[in-house]
This record gives C-alpha cells, structure tokens and sequence, in this order.
C-alpha cells in the first residue's frame, strides 16, 4: 500500500520483484501491525518522506531472500523488523555507542520502504530473529510498541510508583512488566474511556484516572504516550522529588508553560524517541520470560486505510495489525 503524497491516502500499487542488496535481506511479511506513528506519516504531521513510500515499521515475518554479505541468518528464520532500519555507523553517536542518535539514519516506512506490502527489504543488523512462539499478528506489536516502551521503562528508572499517561499498545506492555516485579501502575486516560480503564485494571493497574487528575499518592516516574504536551507540566506534578517525566513519543503538540517550581526538587524531563539493537534483544528476552500478552485487531491489507482511520478517530482499544 503505498502513499504518493503528503496526507493523501494509501493506494495499492503492484511492483515488481525486488532482491537484497550487499548486507540486506528481503522478508515475506506475515504481519505488521499499525502504529500511532503511521498516522503521522500518512497525515502529514512529520517532515515529509519521499515519495512514494510504503508505510509500517512493526513488521514480522520469514526470509525469502538473502543478500552478499549476510551472516548468521537464513532462508527461513523469522524476524522482527522495527521502526528503526538502518544506521550509518560512521557519525560520532554511532561512534559512541548511541545509535539511537545516529546522523543518518533510515526509518521503515518512513525514509525507507515499510511492511504495509507482501515483501520487505530490511537491513539485515536490524532484522531480529524470533522463535516460533506466537503468531505473527500476535508479535508485531512488538516490533515498535515493545521496543519503545522497553526504552521509556528503563528510562524512567527502578522506582516502586509508575504512572503512565495513555494506555495504548506501548503502555499495555509496560504494565504487564512493571507488574510482574511488583511495581505499582497508575494509568491516566484521556476521559472516562471504559474500555481502556477496564484493560488497565485487567492488567494489574493500582488506579486508573483521567489524566487531569493527581494520583492518590506522589509517583517516582511517569511515561507520557499520549502525543499531548499539555499532559507533561501535570505529570511533573504528580511526580516526587527527584523523580522523572519521560516523553515517549515521536510527535507531540507543544508543551505549554509552566513554573519552574514544577521542576524544583531535581525533577526531570527527558524525551525517549528511538531505539537500540541493545534495547530490542534485551526487551525480546524479557518479553519471552513475562509472557508478553498484546492483544489484536486484525484487518485485511486492502484496508489499511480504514485501520489508520480507526486508529486515528480512537475507535480500535488493541492494535490494529495489518495480515496481507
């Protein structure tokens, strides 16, 4: 399904064959599922990719294709390709060990063609291997949410109290982890949205409110997903001293002003937005000893479109998995 202009809608598009370079494979997708920042793409709101481009970034499927160059890989295995598709190695962060910052990266279904398609060409360093547990619509969200959340966790620290603003794929998983080492989840929605609270408490949520409202007791981090800056002056409220705001999203409206007594105390606010291959094989082990529980709506390939739109409108509480 490709996008051929900026907030146009996707079209499907028929090419022909493509085979891995030096370096790369090629994946026959068996899944991938729909994140907020698709949206993002297809509207517009990021700085525009090239045109056309073929959206998804939580992909997951087998190896059909293997190009020069390529080790410890095989015909066969299946994979998980994410959000992050490629980094050049060279600039100073790579240098440093920081990937994540890399001068020039390229992004699945952003600067580089994504899984919204039959096929894929991936980076083969950032197509990571999964065992044969669990079906593929079941493990994309994985590939983006997973490894986001995962960052975002280990970014906000140990301590005891998380809240976490919005609770959508992302921070599903991040309760379901944070709970099996005994710490206490406060969820904050939007509004009254029954559904999603419901799910929290099913996932172990100590309390669960709108995100207005202050937590019944001071928390030592919050993990802000909802792309509304208005939220990151009441988290610093809500949070200790010493504690930590961290913003997990690609895209989010400004924030407004605040005090500067809301960051008294040591309070920080920090921004996650990407990943390591450090971070998707440490989170891939975790998930497989927790049981890592996503739970789906599956749409067909032709209707990727309707699957952004109820993403966008709100109107899917699981994430949305595209099945060609």
């Amino acid at each position: 399904m490709m996008l051929n202009r900026r907030g146009g809608g996707l079209e499907p598009t028929e090419l022909t064959d493509r085979y891995p370079e030096p370096g790369q494979i090629r994946v026959a997708v068996g899944a991938c599922a729909v994140c907020r920042t698709d949206v993002h793409v297809v509207d517009g709101d990021l700085p525009p990719p090239r045109f056309p481009i073929i959206p998804g970034h939580e992909i997951v499927g087998r190896i059909d294709a293997i190009g020069p160059g390529v080790d410890g890989l095989h015909v066969g295995d299946r994979v998980g390709i994410p959000w992050l598709g490629h980094t050049c190695g060279t600039c100073a962060y790579c240098l440093e060990g920081h990937e994540s910052l890399c001068d020039r990266p390229l992004f699945m279904g952003y600067t580089r063609d994504g899984g919204f398609a039959t096929s894929v060409i991936a980076d083969a360093r950032y197509a990571f291997p999964l065992s044969n547990h669990g079906s593929d619509e079941v493990l994309a969200p994985l590939l983006c949410a997973g490894f986001i959340a995962w960052r975002a966790l280990t970014s906000a620290g140990p301590g005891s109290h998380l809240g976490l603003y919005g609770f959508g794929a992302a921070a599903q998983i991040i309760a379901q982890i944070a709970t099996s080492r005994s710490r206490s989840v406060y969820v904050f929605t939007k509004h009254r949205d029954k559904p999603t609270q419901a799910r929290a408490k099913q996932l172990g949520a100590t309390w669960v409110g709108e995100a207005s409202e202050l937590p019944p007791r001071m928390l030592d981090a919050a993990i802000i997903f909802a792309p509304d800056g208005a939220v990151v002056p009441q988290a610093l409220r809500a949070i200790r001293k010493g504690g930590r705001v961290v913003c997990a999203g690609i895209q989010m409206s400004d924030i407004p002003g605040f005090p500067y007594q809301l960051l008294c105390g040591e309070r920080q606010l920090v921004n996650v937005s990407n990943l390591t291959r450090l971070d998707a094989l440490d989170f891939l082990r975790v998930a497989a000893k927790v049981g890592i529980v996503c739970e789906t709506t599956p749409y067909s390939l032709q209707d990727a479109n309707r699957a952004l739109a109820d993403l966008r409108a709100g109107a899917v509480a699981v994430a949305p998995v595209l099945i060609p």
